[in-house]
């Protein structure tokens, strides 16, 4: 896609969950966005800004609406509205790039459909972007690829000569080591939000023991982690790391171990959560050792699927 020659172009990938903003020198910079949640359609491909709105009055779709009969007709300009503060219209119906009063969503598979951004990034787009603004969204990411590591090869052995009146002394085996004393395990952590959280799926995790144990331990593997870090530059970018990967974790739950609210209290439906839960948790405790110990080695490695 062509920059306009007097403006900037968007660029949105899903792979990244980034929106990429390219001046007309060239210059590009970033943004995280949260993007349509499991199950809703994305828009892919080429489009444009058709209409800027501040401060936006935002209006559920008849299909928001058959599925929550609980939403209202509109939501007026406030801490409550869904888009935030700025509306970007595409030209997809009802697509927007906007801001948002749910910031922790942000990076994550949340939305309707629309792309959703943080309030001072929303607020940086919508200064620099104007109607016709160039807009493409692609599924693969835009984000560069990551450095090669170098291919360990073993070490090949080579004979060396020993002369026949050379006889090597016997030795005795040497003493067994003794083991290295174990790392004692991370104490729990509480979830600090169960006083407050609603979700069914959070909500199980909070309230069955054996759950909550379990997501307290990788809890404390990762507070143990960042407590040994002293550079507030280091510790800020391993804990956004760590944020990342829980919100992705939570992503990947919601869409194996899906309970819809107000039916959690089905002993089938329950029990079935529960197990899936005690599996999921059970693999994040791994998952989040195997993260810890590559953000302390300087090595950035994904997330299972």
């Amino acid at each position: 896609m062509d920059a306009a020659s007097n403006g900037p172009s968007i660029a949105i990938s899903l792979a990244d969950r980034r929106l990429y903003m390219t001046g007309p020198d060239g210059g590009t910079r970033s943004f995280p966005v949260a993007i349509g949640r499991p199950g809703v359609p994305i828009p892919v491909g080429d489009s444009s800004i058709r209409r800027k709105r501040r401060d936006p009055t935002w209006r559920p779709t008849a299909n928001q609406r058959r599925d929550n009969p609980a939403l209202p007709r509109a939501i007026p300009p406030g801490p409550h509205n869904p888009l935030g503060k700025f509306a970007l219209d595409l030209g997809w119906p009802a697509i927007a790039i906007h801001g948002t009063n749910d910031p922790e969503s942000i990076g994550t598979r949340a939305s309707g459909g629309c792309f959703r951004m943080l309030p001072e990034d929303i607020e940086t787009v919508f200064a620099l972007a104007e109607v016709g603004t160039p807009v493409r969204v692609v599924r693969d990411s835009l984000g560069g690829g990551a450095p090669e590591l170098p291919v360990s090869r073993p070490v090949k052995a080579v004979p060396v000569a020993v002369p026949a009146a050379v006889k090597a002394a016997p030795t005795s085996p040497p003493p067994p080591a003794s083991p290295p004393p174990e790392e004692p395990p991370p104490a729990p952590v509480a979830d600090p939000r169960c006083g407050t959280v609603t979700a069914p799926l959070r909500r199980m995790i909070c309230d069955v023991p054996a759950l909550a144990l379990l997501d307290g331990r990788a809890r404390g593997t990762q507070e143990r982690f960042l407590a040994g870090i002293a550079d507030p530059a280091a510790h800020a970018a391993a804990a956004y790391e760590l944020i990342q990967d829980e919100r992705r974790f939570h992503e990947r739950i919601a869409a194996l171990c899906w309970i819809r609210s107000g039916t959690e209290g089905d002993p089938a439906l329950a029990a079935a959560a529960q197990s899936c839960l005690t599996t999921a948790l059970d693999r994040r405790l791994s998952d989040v050792a195997e993260r810890t110990a590559a953000l302390r080695g300087g090595t950035r490695i994904a997330g299972r699927p």
